[in-house]
Formats: C-alpha cells, sequence, structure tokens
C-alpha cells in the first residue's frame, strides 16, 4: 500500500523540516512544504495530498483557517491544524473548517521539539482512517444512487420525520416534482394518495407492512395517477426507524 501524501503548511521553516523529517522517519510522504495560505490552496489542488497540517498563523490574505476551509470545501482534503494559537476567538473559528484536529505546538526547548510526535502520528492516522472510511461510504451512496435511478419502478426516500432525501427519474414522473424542489419536504405533500395516511410511525409502518393497491395518487398538477406499491421503514442495527423507502408504480389501464 503506497505511504499516505501529506502536506505541510507552516511559515517557520525550521519546524516544518522538523515535521517533515518526524512524518518520513514513520513511512508518509511529503510532497511539499509551503508557507502561505495561498499556495496551499494552489498546491493542493496541484498534488491532492491525502491530508493538511496547517498552521493557523500565516503571512498574507489567506490564514490558515481560511485556507484550510477552501481546501475542505473544494478538494474534500481532511486537516489537521498545527498551532500555538489556542485561545477561544481562534478555536471558534477553526472548528468550522470541521478540522480532523488539533496538535498545539509547544517554543522549542533544550532538545525538545515544537510538538508531541506521538499525539501528531496518533491524530494522523485516526484521521487518514477515517477519511478512508467517509470515501468508501461515499462511493457506496454514489453506486446505491446510480442503481435507484436506474430502475423502472419509482423509488423515494426519507429521514425519520419523514423529510424526502431521494427520489428517482420514475417518481419524478409520476409526483410531478424535480427531486431538486422535493428534497427536505414533508413526503406528505410529494407522494400524495388520496385516502391514504403515510405510515410514520412504529404502529403504521407495521400495519402497512403489506403495501398499497391501487391508490389514487395527487401529482404536483393536481391530476390523479393509479399506483400500488410498498412503504419500508429502514432500521438502524437497534431496531430504530431511521427513514422510509417508498417504491411504487402506475397501473396501467
Amino acid at each position: 500500500m503506497a505511504a499516505a501524501r501529506i502536506m505541510i503548511v507552516e511559515d517557520e521553516r525550521i519546524t516544518a523540516e522538523d515535521i517533515k523529517k518526524g512524518l518520513i522517519s514513520v513511512g508518509y510522504q511529503v510532497p511539499a512544504i509551503v508557507p502561505s495560505g495561498e499556495e496551499a490552496v494552489k498546491k493542493a489542488e496541484e498534488i491532492q495530498p491525502d491530508l493538511v497540517l496547517m498552521d493557523i498563523k500565516l503571512e498574507g490574505d489567506l490564514d490558515g483557517v481560511d485556507a484550510a476551509e477552501s481546501i475542505r470545501s473544494r478538494f474534500g482534503i481532511p486537516i489537521i491544524y498545527l498551532t500555538a494559537f489556542s485561545d477561544v476567538n481562534t478555536v471558534q473559528r477553526a472548528k468550522v473548517t470541521e478540522p480532523s484536529g488539533f496538535i498545539l505546538k509547544q517554543p522549542y526547548g533544550f532538545l525538545r521539539k515544537p510538538f508531541d510526535e506521538n499525539e501528531l502520528n496518533t491524530a494522523i492516522e485516526i484521521t487518514l482512517y477515517r477519511s478512508k472510511l467517509e470515501k468508501r461510504l461515499r462511493k457506496h451512496d454514489q453506486w446505491l444512487g446510480s442503481m435507484l435511478r436506474s430502475i423502472s419502478d419509482a423509488v423515494m426516500a426519507t429521514d425519520p420525520d419523514g423529510q424526502v432525501r431521494f427520489m428517482n427519474s420514475k417518481a419524478e414522473d409520476i409526483t410531478g416534482w424535480l427531486e431538486q424542489d422535493a428534497v427536505g419536504k414533508d413526503i406528505r405533500n410529494i407522494f400524495n394518495p388520496l385516502d391514504y395516511k403515510f405510515p410514520l410511525t412504529e404502529e403504521d409502518s407495521l400495519k402497512m407492512a403489506s403495501g398499497f393497491q391501487e391508490v389514487m395518487l395527487k401529482s404536483k398538477d393536481g391530476s390523479h395517477t393509479p399506483v400500488d406499491g410498498n412503504i419500508t421503514p429502514i432500521r438502524d442495527e437497534k431496531g430504530n426507524i431511521e427513514g422510509f423507502v417508498v417504491i411504487f408504480r402506475n397501473i396501467e389501464p
């Protein structure tokens, strides 16, 4: 397996070189050291590292927090802050960028490095592992979404409160709603059968487990379409409902 590639953003050259040596000694690659926020964003786009170690206090128009926000939002690269600044305002600004961790730098002393190597290596390992899992989940979600969009039946999915989170093109055709307009709305306003109660409670979902047949669905434009299908609760490992999946199809006359 290829070694993780870690970019260092640090304007103190001695500190940056110390960090680089420590990372290389435990098997990481350090493809770049940059001293400013502007260079960090540019270099991150160019080399796409697995992780960025970011000093908060940097010279230039972009400090470490601004650079981290740009890198995270544009490229999805995780950030660990290396900083001597731990005041409340700085930490609150940095937390908004959703960093993977903070490592507090210490002043140089006799035979003392400006950071704890064990703490840094642990933070890096945890961050890289979490990043790998998140990428795997995103890939799975993309695969699942592609599969659901390609099937011939209409499919909708909600959160536990019945707010729409997904619908495929067939569901758009039957309901008259576009996914981008439906997401975040109560599914009862989108999937709207006449004389039918959507099962948003445990008791209702058990009653409707067998599905529904020949209900009249009211579309966005007011027209009526006969459909059948079923509503299935999505449960977590403890059996709690995390949402619902609705699969339905129009009934040909």
